[in-house]
């Protein structure tokens, strides 16, 4: 009945990601009608993908920490309801203000999400299967991507721009009620742990077996290197999400319905890799019983790879290639990408693995807010997208070298410090 049950809640978490990325990559599919319609020249489209990432970064650490306490079942009931609603007024626009205001708000609906699945995989599998749980359960988001430029496109086309926001905010709406009916925050029964992982949550502990204070993970070396990293991560993320269609129709000339098609390939790849990245980063694991060795094997090799071929892709002039390497960037830094809330599952005891997940991820979005409005004001100035795409690897590639330079399993913790409230 529990493994029923695990499989539900995996299942629905699969849909929910994906629900949150057609969303998301909603704007980016209609950026050439809503920058043709509202006049918005290259720099105004980059703030206004950022100011999505506003709302949605702080409210990482937010729905992190709501969920150590209240649970990841209500939070995400909740941040699922707002950001439908804001993702349908986005229809609602009439100028760059109030499409900043509803992206702000669609944002923090959205922040909570990753944190929340973090919090509902430490309490639903046991460490062995962690990696593999978070990667599947996320593998939803890079299919959401996949589908948002054939499915958004086809609806911006047959009814306008305005109403495909207005039919896919809807559709979170139907996902609400299967959550609220299905989910649950814990099992009934606990979960069965190795030693090596009980060992592991005993270092995560005070010196007294109480859980350390929140102060003490987020200053750790191995938390903020790995935050970093994942910025590094999501910088290459919202780098594609905003602006690889507008390459496209910009750099290669590309119309919006071929456009919508092409950009499927490197998202369907993506999806591809997380599934793949979370299976190998749990089999190094049962292989060398090393839990943070496994994470940052997968983590500096995909990271790293990812690096590489998306600054080589500023530097090819053809559709062919620069898909095609896109498409492998998008793979390994997707392989990556369990490995981040795995370290935070492997370091931190439960009761504060929302808050220092939902942080790790809050520093993570930061890239959002850079990465679109950096790009467009690089595009503008330079005319080509060549230096965005170097820039975008060198950061990856820096927070790999952080992660393998300070991650290093906990140690017990001697004393206690003074609460972060």
């Amino acid at each position: 009945m529990e493994t029923r049950a695990r499989w539900t809640l995996v299942s629905l978490l699969f849909v929910g990601g994906a629900i949150s990325y057609l969303d998301r990559a909603a704007l980016s599919i209609t950026a050439p009608l809503i920058s043709r319609e509202l006049n918005l020249d290259p720099a105004q489209l980059g703030i206004v993908f950022s100011s999505f990432f506003v709302g949605y970064a702080i409210f990482c650490f937010v729905g992190g920490y709501s969920a150590d306490r209240w649970g990841p079942k209500s939070v995400l009931a909740v941040s699922m309801l707002v950001w439908s609603l804001f993702c349908g007024l986005t229809a609602t626009a009439v100028g760059i203000v109030s499409l900043l205001l509803v992206r702000i708000v669609f944002g923090m609906g959205e922040g909570p999400l990753c944190a929340n699945i973090n919090k509902l995989v430490s309490n639903w599998f046991p460490r062995r299967q962690q990696a593999s749980m978070i990667g599947i359960a996320n593998s939803g988001q890079s299919v959401g991507a996949a589908i948002a430029g054939p499915v958004v496109g086809f609806l911006a086309l047959a009814t306008s721009w305005r109403m495909s926001f207005v039919i896919i905010g809807a559709v979170g709406t139907l996902w609400v009620l299967a959550w609220l009916l299905l989910a649950k925050d814990k099992p009934s029964t606990p979960i069965e742990e190795s030693a090596e992982a009980l060992a592991q949550d005993d270092a995560a502990l005070a010196a007294d077996g109480s859980p350390a204070p929140l102060s003490t993970y987020l200053l750790r070396p191995a938390i903020l290197s790995t935050a970093f990293a994942f910025f590094g991560y999501a910088y290459i993320l919202y780098f594609f999400l905003s602006w690889f269609p507008s390459y496209l129709t910009m750099a290669h000339h590309l119309s919006i319905q071929k456009m919508a098609v092409v950009s499927v390939i490197p998202w369907a790849v993506g999806a591809t890799g997380l599934v793949v990245g979370g299976l190998v980063c749990d089999w190094i694991y049962k292989k060398t019983g090393r839990a943070i060795f496994a994470r940052k094997i997968v983590l500096i090799t995909s990271l790293g790879a990812g690096a590489v071929c998306i600054g080589v892709t500023g530097t090819v002039t053809d559709l062919t290639s620069a898909v095609t390497l896109m498409a492998i960037a998008v793979f390994f830094m997707y392989a990556s990408y369990n490995t981040y809330f795995a370290i935070v599952l492997d370091t931190v005891e439960k009761r504060r693995v929302g808050a220092v997940g939902g942080f790790v991820h809050f520093i993570a979005n930061l890239a959002g807010i850079v990465a679109p409005a950096l790009t467009g004001f690089l595009v503008q100035w330079s005319g080509n997208f060549k230096s965005a795409f170097l820039l975008t690897g060198a950061i990856a590639a820096l927070g790999a070298i952080f992660v393998a330079v300070f991650v290093r399993p906990p140690k017990p913790q001697l004393q206690l410090q003074p609460e972060l409230a």
